[in-house]
């Protein structure tokens, strides 16, 4: 047995165990103590938490019941408030109502007053009617007793005594009408002839500008034949490129130092010109190079003929030209007719109508406008079917343009009735601007086909002996034979042959149709 300091193991191990023993049961009693304390604790605040809660609901329920008798007391207020104010609206309603019935009640007894007088009144005029028709009987019968008795002295019926009173009038009356209407033509046809001319020699006078002709630009001077080899090409490859980008035929002769451009568009003609003379001038002649300055060209040729469209705009006065038909106003000026610069044929048929409607108190731009456009179909009938005329109404009404200046474009060459004064103006104008000395001018072939289809025209019909073309093609002179054709038959053949050179052939200026006949009756006393 182990003894340590006097007391053996055992002993103290037991009194360890004590010791341990009394810690557990110290401790689980502290615990015990503490846990019936925290308990009487967390009573103590739950009972306080419900005491709370019921004091807050009390509160609440106190609240709620003032706000419900709050919400309605207002809500009665707002409706009393509302019957009061629609009592008051039905009060109005009603007064107008009573209103509108004593209106009513008064238009009532106007209309009552209103058809009592009308009845009075148709029976007035009932009466008026048959006092009428009485008086009328009897004047009628006093009247045939008349009659038959003008009839008895006159030894006539009436209605032949009407006819012979008409035909004296009418015979009278003919004979004055007739020597009235006379001495107005003559007097109208003098003054309209004197007028006619002071107006014209007028703006002639005032018109100054010197004649600008241009004939067909197609031909390109090159600085030596090499340079034909060089656009040729390679087995012609060069040249095929042209042809094919610009649209023309390029003629290369014996010609030396010439190339010729053959082409019926005036603008693929100009371009195809530009782009030769900067292959030329540049030296470097190939496919590639060829493109390049086509495409280059193209667009200046479009830049050039917006900006011809505009100065021409521009020294008219007309700024308010439709930006559609700026660029057909500029590419006049690359067409020509009978070698007359058709732009500047326009302006000086702008300008020229301009002078005669300041002259007659008309509007001026508005001539002038007219004078413009008249041949801007000239621009288009190249590369589009129909006349300049037809096509210049068309792009004329697609730009919106006044009626006076549609009808103007139109009317200039008598396709159609001229329904205004300027439209007359620009015709006159037209046919100044080519009749003016040097203006106009055309090849020996063309004069040549012109005056042959003149005369092969007049020798077409039965009874024409000879035609003759004279004064440049201005006149054409129709021999007939008089067994054949009549006086009458003359007159109209004249009008006939007229009617088919304004509307078949193409002429400048005016052309004098004159028909003669003479017969002569010949005899030999012997």
């Amino acid at each position: 047995m182990l003894i340590y300091e006097g007391l053996p193991v055992g002993g103290w191990i037991g009194i360890l165990a004590g010791a341990i023993v009394f810690t557990i049961a110290a401790t689980v009693g502290v615990f015990i103590l503490l846990s019936k304390s925290k308990s009487n604790a967390a009573s103590r605040t739950a009972d306080g938490i419900i005491k709370d809660a019921k004091v807050k609901a009390e509160h609440l329920i106190k609240n709620a019941e003032i706000d419900a008798k709050q919400a309605a007391f207002e809500a009665k207020q707002q409706a009393e408030a509302e019957i009061r104010a629609r009592r008051g609206e039905l009060a109005a309603e009603e007064q107008r109502l009573s209103l509108r019935v004593q209106t009513l009640d008064q238009r009532d007894a106007a209309l009552s007053e209103r058809e009592a007088l009308l009845e009075k009144k148709s029976e007035q005029l009932s009466s008026s009617i048959a006092l009428y028709q009485k008086r009328q009987a009897e004047l009628e019968e006093k009247i045939d007793a008349i009659l038959a008795e003008l009839e008895k002295v006159a030894g006539m019926s009436a209605e032949e005594a009407r006819q012979e009173i008409l035909a004296r009038v009418e015979s009278k009356m003919s004979l004055e009408i007739a020597a009235y209407v006379k001495n107005a033509e003559e007097e109208a046809r003098a003054t309209a002839q004197e007028r006619a001319v002071d107006l014209l020699s007028l703006a002639c006078q005032r018109y100054a500008q010197d004649v600008v002709t241009e004939r067909t630009v197609s031909v390109v001077a090159i600085p030596d034949d090499s340079m034909k080899g060089r656009i040729i090409g390679r087995e012609g490859r060069n040249i095929r490129v042209l042809e094919q980008q610009l649209g023309v035929d390029l003629v290369i002769d014996d010609t030396p130092e010439v190339i010729t451009v053959s082409c019926f568009d005036p603008i693929r003609r100009e371009i195809a010109r530009r782009t030769l003379e900067y292959l030329v001038k540049d030296g470097r002649i190939q496919p590639t190079r060829i493109e390049e300055i086509v495409a280059k060209v193209k667009k200046e040729v479009q830049e050039i003929t917006i900006k011809y469209g505009e100065e021409a705009c521009f020294k008219l006065g007309l700024p308010r030209i439709s930006r559609e038909l700026i660029p057909y106003i500029g590419r006049l000026h690359f067409r020509t007719s009978y070698g007359q610069n058709a732009l500047e044929h326009s302006m000086e048929v702008a300008y020229l109508c301009g002078l005669m409607a300041g002259e007659l108190g008309l509007d001026v731009n508005l001539a002038r406008r007219a004078g413009l456009l008249h041949d801007i179909g000239k621009s288009i009938d190249f590369e589009q079917e129909g006349s300049h005329v037809e096509l210049g109404a068309q792009l004329a009404r697609k730009a919106g343009e006044n009626d006076v200046v549609i009808n103007s474009i139109e009317s200039h060459h008598g396709d159609v009735e001229a329904r205004y004064v300027i439209a007359h103006l620009v015709a006159a104008a037209d046919t100044l601007s080519a009749a003016r000395p040097g203006a106009r001018s055309e090849t020996v072939e063309t004069y040549v086909k012109r005056i042959e289809a003149l005369e092969n025209l007049a020798k077409g019909y039965d009874g024409v002996q000879q035609a003759f073309a004279m004064q440049s093609g201005r006149e054409l002179r129709v021999m007939v034979i008089p067994e054949k054709i009549s006086d009458l038959e003359a007159v109209k053949l004249s009008q006939d042959l007229r009617q088919r050179i304004e509307s078949e052939l193409t002429y400048p200026g005016q052309i004098k149709v004159s028909v003669i006949r003479e017969y002569r009756a010949v005899e030999t006393a012997k």
